[in-house]
């Protein structure tokens, strides 16, 4: 992660023709009810942001608040998916923790779609971190909002 021979660093650098919005999926399938579940990298965020981890995030950098919007709204028309969203600076910890910021790095626009990684789950990149404890529908509800954006943005 965050190499030269990344293969997003490597596909960002090398391409010819303008992007109009470059979208990671990162880790996109775990979800926890439980009042507690979600954490932030600030505490202040908790009283912006719910504390169960039942929710999927779009997140990217303060100029590209029109794209967040786009995904958000294209992912709300999926039913029963909760959908919040940010913009925000560079320092905020995990904002940039995917390969969308290989993209940012060439001022292309890019946004993030996440549970949230471990801030949400514990057992992340951990021996428990295991498919079992996924939610496939919530994934699958992800992705048609996912196919919603691009088929309405032809």
């Amino acid at each position: 992660f965050r190499s030269d021979e990344m293969g997003s660093a490597v596909h960002a650098a090398s391409l010819e023709r303008p992007v109009r919005l470059m979208i990671a999926l990162e880790m996109i399938g775990y979800y926890d009810s439980a009042p507690g579940s979600q954490d932030y990298p600030y505490p202040a965020m908790s009283w912006l942001y719910p504390d169960r981890g039942d929710f999927i995030a779009v997140v990217g950098r303060m100029q590209d608040i029109n794209a967040v919007r786009q995904v958000k709204a294209a992912l709300l028309s999926s039913r029963d998916l909760s959908v919040y969203s940010m913009n925000a600076p560079g320092f905020i910890p995990g904002i940039d923790f995917s390969d969308h910021l290989n993209y940012w790095q060439h001022d292309i626009p890019a946004v993030m779609i996440t549970d949230t990684a471990f801030y949400r789950n514990k057992q992340y990149h951990l021996p428990g971190d295991t498919a079992d404890r996924l939610n496939y529908q919530k994934m699958a509800q992800v992705v048609d909002g996912v196919i919603t954006l691009l088929y309405n943005s032809k």
